[in-house]
Parts: structure tokens; C-alpha cells; sequence
């Protein structure tokens, strides 16, 4: 009943609600970036996995410049590409305010694990890629219990472990401890923090440096 109809009908409503309240801050969000960054574009659209392993585009405003490379053509770290900017909406956690759309539409919820890149969906075990039962959310059990501090395998096991309990009171749970880890600004990225992990190539890989196959400059996003 919870999963299948009340949490959806909440989604939409606080969706709908949220885009309400908060449109005035996403559109001063949009035109200062336009003003500050005019070269840039102001959304940030990405593929991802989402629900039954169904690909859908996801949006945030975009923290980070386009650039890749620097004048001697080295690849630039995220935390390099971060701009002054994307630096300050990271940090009040407007970055995610587009995705209250995805809510909207039913593509995401507001809690499940983190839509994750396509291309790691060859690498998942069979019981990791059950992350994919529920909806993709904005912010997840995974998130408040470690988020970029744990690795591949720890995350994962995380989210399948929210899918086998997922209830209204955990939901609950996980958006109090959301909301108190974004006014404290734990592990929000920003200046001087770290803003994405290594490239997935299997939990089964060491991760306590990134792999050499790994993207280090990588636009995946951890959510919050």
C-alpha cells in the first residue's frame, strides 16, 4: 500500500508543492548563473538508471565548468572544474532544486538510492543491481549513512538494504537526516571537499584509490 500508492501520491504533491514554493529560487538561481557564468549552460541533463533499469534524463544546475582540460591538456580534477558559483549552490543545496521535476513526473521519489551512470549497469551483481526495485531518489539511506566516505560496495549494499525495508518510517527517518546533515553541511560538496567518487567498476575492486580506469574528473553526482 505504502510503497506502491501513499509514497507516490506524496511525491507528487510535495513535488508540485515544493516547485511552487521554491520557484522564485530556481529562477534566481538560473538568472545569476547566466549573468555570472554566460557561456555556461544553466541545467545540467544526464542519463541515468532509473526504476527497473529504465533510462531517463536527470537535471541539476550545473556546478561545474564544461572544460575538461587545462591549457596543457591534463585532464582537471572535479573539485578543479568546480566553479566559484556552483561552489555556493552546492552549499545551500540548490543544485538538486531541478530534479523536484523528475519527482513530478514520476521518474524519481524524493527518497531511494541515487540514480547511477548506464554504463555501470554490466558491472552490478546480480543482488546490487536490485537497487533498481524501487525509484531512484534525491536523497537515500546510502546518503545519510556515508555517502562519499564508503565505497561501491558499501553504498550498494545500502541501497539494496533500503529496498528490502522500505517503509514510511524509514522514509521519514531518511529525510529528517537528510535535512540535518544539509543544515550542518555534512558531506555537501563544496570548496576544498570532495565532490565525486571514483568511476564503479565493480564493488569487487579496491577502491581506496581510484582505479586507473576510473574518470577522475567524472560528473557523477552523490546526491543529498
Amino acid at each position: 500500500m505504502y510503497r506502491h500508492f501513499i509514497k507516490t501520491v506524496f511525491d507528487i504533491l510535495f513535488a508540485l508543492i515544493l516547485i511552487l514554493a521554491t520557484f522564485p529560487i530556481i529562477a534566481i538561481c538560473a538568472i545569476y548563473k547566466k549573468i555570472k557564468e554566460p557561456s555556461e549552460p544553466v541545467v545540467f541533463p544526464q542519463e541515468r538508471m532509473g526504476y527497473k533499469n529504465q533510462i531517463f534524463t536527470i537535471y541539476k544546475f550545473r556546478t561545474m565548468s564544461s572544460t575538461r582540460k587545462d591549457e596543457h591538456g591534463r585532464d582537471l580534477t572535479s573539485e578543479e572544474r568546480l566553479t566559484k558559483h556552483g561552489t555556493l549552490i552546492r552549499k545551500l543545496s540548490l543544485d538538486e532544486l531541478p530534479q523536484l521535476f523528475n519527482v513530478l513526473i514520476g521518474q524519481m521519489s524524493f527518497i531511494g538510492p541515487r540514480p547511477l551512470l548506464p554504463q555501470y549497469l554490466p558491472y552490478y551483481t546480480d543482488n546490487e543491481n536490485r537497487r533498481h526495485e524501487v525509484k531512484p531518489g534525491i536523497s537515500g539511506w546510502a546518503q545519510v549513512n556515508g555517502r562519499n566516505a564508503v565505497s561501491w560496495g558499501e553504498r550498494l549494499a545500502l541501497d539494496v538494504w533500503y529496498v528490502d525495508h522500505q517503509s514510511m518510517w524509514l522514509d521519514l527517518k531518511i529525510i529528517f537526516l537528510t535535512v540535518l546533515k544539509v543544515v550542518k553541511r555534512e558531506g555537501i560538496g563544496g570548496a576544498g571537499r570532495e565532490t565525486s567518487m571514483p568511476a564503479f567498476i565493480g564493488s569487487s575492486a579496491d577502491y581506496g584509490e581510484a582505479p586507473a580506469r576510473a574518470n577522475p574528473s567524472s560528473d557523477v553526482d552523490q546526491g543529498m
